[in-house]
């Protein structure tokens, strides 16, 4: 298990603690990356299968105790679960939740995300245009943002609360 290739050189700063929440998580790799790193994770995706495959993943790899998975339609908005240390959401793209996703981080949580972009790409309805994600989670410590090649991401902390 490893990260997403554009994550991997922030890999350091993912904690070894905490709560995770990992959004349209299919098969689990990333979740059972977290877990594996002693993080105890929730990851939601509206596909039964890819949350089978995921709760199989977490027993094969010895970390079912600190994964748990749910079916879970992010139409509805997120899931109700505490503040996380860290949010990740890889190749997937909803705007309706991104005030939800920044208030759902902890102070000084981790926000890791990767979309399709339209940069270096076609247009498309569930394609991250240019500078879509910087600007979307600018009120966050931007740590390190990338896009081309039809792929957005952005790694970000949530700035202490006052």
């Amino acid at each position: 298990m490893d990260l997403p290739d554009v994550f991997r050189p922030y890999a350091e700063i993912f904690p070894t603690a905490g709560r995770a929440l990992d959004l349209a998580c299919g098969c689990g790799l990333n979740a059972v990356w977290l877990a594996r790193r002693g993080m105890a994770v929730h990851g939601v995706d509206v596909s039964p299968v890819a949350i089978a495959r995921a709760r199989d993943l977490a027993g094969d790899e010895g970390v079912a105790d600190r994964c748990n998975f749910e079916v879970f339609d992010l139409d509805g908005g997120l899931p109700a679960v505490p503040p996380v240390d860290v949010l990740l959401c890889n190749r997937f793209r909803d705007r309706r939740l991104d005030a939800a996703i920044i208030g759902r981080l902890a102070a000084g949580g981790l926000l890791a995300m990767s979309a399709l972009s339209e940069v270096g790409a076609e247009p498309g309805p569930y394609r991250a245009a240019a500078g879509e994600l910087t600007r979307a989670f600018g009120t966050l410590e931007v740590l390190g943002a990338g896009e081309g090649d039809g792929q957005a991401w952005l790694v970000a902390r949530a700035r202490p609360r006052n």
